[in-house]
């Protein structure tokens, strides 16, 4: 007699879960870019207008391939940019540079808010009139919920150690920003007189900065180094503290895991590129360290690559007692400007709350 369990139990073949996490902006496939935007109300002409200016110029930026704007059918004052670009890297390149900080201010007086959301095409379905060759992502990639973000700028030479004294001393904000967003590490660094701060979040990036900004306790220390800074800033006017916040992001353009939950020792290393080779020494270390997690003698558990120009730092998380080569490989030389350095730590907290 053949049982209910034999006639509902079909064979079937499933992959085992990986714990490794990854996510990269170097698979070469097509980026599609979407910009959430909040005009003032009565300022969408000016907008209209300060756009078209725009598109003009980023349709110059290598690597771009389209541009969409479009205005909400039932609120006047949201409208939707969308562009195409043929990979990841040129959209940095331009989004992180002086000349996109430049283009923009336009937008300035006639925005209130906006978002901004990056994603690499996976599928597509073309009518059969589309004929052009793209790239797309080969497979979707494993992520762990975690927004990696870092910020970076430069003190006054001879100020190293008060800035240090300053940044360490700093009372924790408050881990819950909202329902759905939540401050998980910050990781502080610094060599010389360059500032690095690393910073984890589940949820959205932009509402995480945002609740940081306006703690006290973050406020406080962000004025007691206004003073220390080599590009100058006041908090207090919302266009100068765009424009340094600006500057200062340091985007993750790759990080790999063996496992969210394996912990270890973490460094941070920095590499100084030759001009104009920030971004191919950002892909090498991330070769390296996509190679590395696969090896089970490797000493890495997580590695976190972010660049932006000729600034490279590698967030490097290994097991106790295990070194982690520097400069992992011979390629890596011709491309820096000096010699990669270990970053000296200056505080690195955990959110309990988050």
């Amino acid at each position: 007699m053949t049982t209910i369990s034999e006639k509902v139990s079909p064979t079937r073949t499933t992959r085992p879960v990986s714990k490794r996490v990854s996510q990269s902006v170097f698979d070469g496939s097509r980026l599609r870019v979407v910009l959430l935007v909040d005009v003032y109300d009565g300022a969408q002409q000016q907008f209209l207008e300060a756009y078209e200016q725009l598109c003009n110029q980023v349709a110059q930026v290598p690597g771009h391939v389209s541009d969409q704007l479009c205005q909400s059918i039932e609120n006047p004052s949201q409208w939707l940019i969308t562009s195409e670009w043929e990979s990841a890297p040129p959209f940095l390149a331009w989004v992180n540079s002086e000349e996109h900080v430049q283009m923009v201010k336009p937008l300035h007086n006639c925005v209130r808010d906006t978002r901004s959301l990056r994603f690499h095409v996976v599928r597509e379905t073309r009518g059969p009139a589309a004929d052009s060759v793209r790239v797309l992502q080969a497979e979707p990639r494993m992520g762990d919920g975690v927004i990696r973000h870092a910020l970076t700028f430069t003190v006054r030479p001879g100020s190293e150690a008060k800035v240090a004294k300053i940044l360490a001393d700093y009372a924790s904000p408050k881990a819950i920003v909202d329902d759905t967003t939540r401050l998980i590490r910050t990781s502080l660094f610094m060599h010389g007189n360059r500032v690095v701060r690393a910073i984890e979040v589940r949820g959205e990036l932009m509402a995480a900065l945002r609740h940081v900004a306006r703690q006290p306790e973050v406020r406080a220390v962000e004025e007691a180094i206004n003073p220390y800074l080599e590009q100058e800033r006041d908090l207090n006017d919302q266009e100068s503290a765009r424009v340094f916040f600006t500057r200062a992001a340091l985007p993750a353009v790759h990080h790999v895991s063996v496992d969210e939950l394996a912990e270890g020792e973490r460094h941070a290393l920095y590499y100084p590129a030759r001009p104009g080779c920030g971004m191919r020494l950002a892909e090498l270390l991330a070769q390296h360290d996509e190679t590395a997690v696969e090896d089970p003698a490797s000493p890495v558990l997580h590695s976190t690559v972010f660049q932006r120009d000729d600034v490279v730092v590698r967030l490097v998380e290994h097991r106790p007692g295990e070194a982690v080569d520097v400069t992992p490989a011979q390629a890596l030389t011709a491309l820096l400007d000096g010699d990669a350095v270990r970053m000296q730590l200056i505080t690195d907290r955990r959110s309990p709350d988050a």
